[in-house]
Parts: C-alpha cells; structure tokens; sequence
C-alpha cells in the first residue's frame, strides 16, 4: 500500500463520492463544499488503486481531519488505520500539535482506538450523527 499527499483530486472525488454521496446519501453539495481549495489531501493506494482518502484543514496548532472514507471492497483491511496514522505523523513532524474531527457516531471506535476522545454532544451532519473528537499529536 501507498500513501502520499495528493494535489490532483480526482481519486479523493471518486472515493469520497461512492462512500458519502453513493453509500450515506450525502447531497453531493453537502459533499462539495467548496472547502478543498484550503485544505490538504491524501490517497492510499493499493495494487488495484485508489481506496482511501482524507482532507486535513489547518487550524493554528490545530489540525481538523475530515472527510475520511474507505472504500468498501478495502474496509477491515487496515487501510483506515494506516492511512490516519501516516498523515498524523506528518502532522506532527510538521510543528502541528493538536488532531481534531467531526466522528460519524457508529465510527467512534475506530477513531477511539486511535487515541481520540469525545467531547461534547451528538450533533448531526448532512443528516448523520456526530460527534467531536480530539487528541493530542
């Protein structure tokens, strides 16, 4: 497998559209939020392609990582895990202190397991539950 930074995000897109838009019926504006420009990409890879994804907005210290999302055919394989702890690495290596996100409620676990922590309440997102989790970097 491979992770690397990406600037061309036509694999994050297609990923990002079969799990949120196609999967979770997430309205593809919802999806597209205009925010991309601002943030940072990475892709994983394996020897088929493209399988996850996630964008990282830089706050400060702070880093918000979002949209995270697996392919189907690549989930319970690690590659959720693999991914966030690379880019947290190179978060931290880059003078970044904090890690924040918005967790579906049923991916807490995952997140949990990764050294998250919950705070504050259940709130919902494109029509899902969430709910904030933070860790130090």
């Amino acid at each position: 497998m491979k992770i690397a930074q990406v600037t061309d995000l036509t694999a994050p897109f297609a990923i990002r559209t079969e799990v949120f838009v196609g999967e979770q019926g997430v309205t593809p504006a919802e999806e597209i939020d205009g925010m991309d420009d601002a943030c940072l990409h990475w892709l994983a890879t394996d020897e088929e392609g493209p399988v996850a994804t996630l964008r990282v907005r830089v706050m400060g210290d702070t880093a918000k990582i979002q949209r995270v999302a697996v392919l189907p055919r690549a989930r319970g394989t690690g590659v959720g895990a693999a991914l966030m702890r690379h880019v947290m690495d190179e978060l931290r290596a880059s003078g970044l202190r904090r890690a924040t996100l918005g967790a579906q409620t049923h991916a807490m676990g995952f997140y949990a397991r990764l050294g998250f922590v919950a705070r504050g309440p259940t709130y919902d997102d494109a029509g899902i539950p969430h709910r904030d989790m933070d860790r130090d970097l």
